[in-house]
């Protein structure tokens, strides 16, 4: 067994017990720590048709350094359970903390549920503005390719010139570098 500070709250270090491979929390210095009854919470918890499935009884280690049986909740479950503790019940110098952390969870809910909306509005701006760029790559790459022909025509034209074409044009090299300059060649 294995314990560690998950957190403190009102100066009272919270625990996290790791039994095989289980991460456990006790709830009692908890509800002592805001100022809450913990037999009221523990009904609580065995009604919930939920929670009432996962808590246990562990021994830990109490403030005091000795060791108790305790009533613990799954680590991943302590969050959901904290959130249900109306701050009107505990000890008035834990009210803001209370108010705070469940401001906080609101908050958390609603980025999990509204995060892949918002990943989704992010992500289909960028990609419109990607084929904005790619199709703009793409008409410079087929005018370049137009031109780059272009030019290979003239060198090839160029380089079928011969002697006797120059000697035609008055011992002139004109060459037709634009489709311009063919049509007034003509």
């Amino acid at each position: 067994m294995n314990e560690f500070q998950v957190t403190k709250v009102n100066n009272v270090s919270i625990v996290c017990v790791e039994n095989n491979n289980k991460r456990l929390v006790p709830i009692k210095p908890i509800c002592e720590a805001l100022g809450i009854a913990f037999e009221p919470q523990y009904r609580k918890l065995q009604t919930d048709e939920d929670l009432c499935s996962v808590v246990t009884s562990e021994v830990t280690t109490g403030a005091d350094g000795k060791q108790y049986e305790m009533i613990c909740l799954p680590f991943e479950f302590i969050f959901g359970w904290l959130f249900t503790i109306n701050p009107k019940n505990v000890k008035p110098e834990a009210q803001t903390a209370v108010r705070e952390y469940r401001m906080q969870c609101y908050q958390a809910l609603y980025e999990y549920f509204t995060e892949p909306q918002t990943f989704l509005k992010e992500k289909q701006v960028v990609i419109e503005e990607q084929v904005k760029l790619y199709q703009s790559k793409q008409a410079n790459f087929k005018n370049a390719k137009k031109e780059m022909d272009e030019a290979k025509r003239g060198l090839n034209e160029i380089l079928a010139l011969t002697i006797d074409d120059w000697r035609a044009n008055n011992r002139q090299l004109i060459l037709p570098f634009t489709p311009e300059d063919e049509e007034e060649a003509s």
